[in-house]
């Protein structure tokens, strides 16, 4: 399926809420596409389109909707899973990265002996809006010692500009659909 067919697909399978979480927000949710088994493996195949006959070692999915699509595209490009968790999560020892939020900071983390050094990573997440859990979680990877050679998301929503802190880090940023807002 071509990019743009993708896009007007998920354009229309993805569901927008007004005024959620808060006045002014449009949420876009990935529930409707997940219920759409059709739109789901579309999601999947254009996601995984640019690493299908490259080596990638591991995919590392953002908590919660990037373990859904991560464990997906690890499967389906023969890579392990990597979850990156909030703080808290993991049993065993960690790395953290503490990160900005519109109100103050959060921490994300993952475990200490997930990455061997020069291990190809990809990042995955469903929407990438200002960027800074991503940004994290690159940075995590990258001081973990892996090498992250992408980071790939359903939803861009470009007003944000969360793409420029990813490709700021020398890593290239693939999305399938933009929407306009925040």
């Amino acid at each position: 399926m071509s990019a743009q067919n993708i896009s007007a697909k998920l354009a229309r399978v993805i569901r927008s809420i007004p005024d959620f979480p808060k006045e002014g927000i449009i949420f876009r949710d990935i529930t409707t596409l997940l219920l759409d088994a059709e739109g789901l493996r579309d999601t999947i195949d254009a996601l995984v389109a640019p690493w299908v006959n490259e080596p990638i070692d591991l995919v590392a999915g953002i908590e919660a909707r990037g373990f859904i699509l991560g464990g997906a595209l690890a499967h389906q490009i023969d890579a392990g899973f990597l979850p990156v968790r909030k703080k808290g999560k993991l049993p065993c020892e960690t790395m953290q990265m503490e990160y900005e939020l519109e109100y103050g900071t959060d921490i994300i983390e993952i475990h200490r002996d997930a990455v061997k050094p020069g291990q190809k990573v990809v990042v995955v997440d469903d929407l990438i809006a200002t960027g800074g859990t991503a940004e994290a979680a690159v940075k995590l990877l990258q001081q973990a010692g892996a090498e992250v050679v992408a980071a790939c998301f359903v939803i861009d929503l470009p007003e944000l500009r969360g793409k420029d802190k990813i490709t700021a880090l020398g890593v290239p940023v693939r999305t399938l659909v933009e929407f306009d807002g925040h």
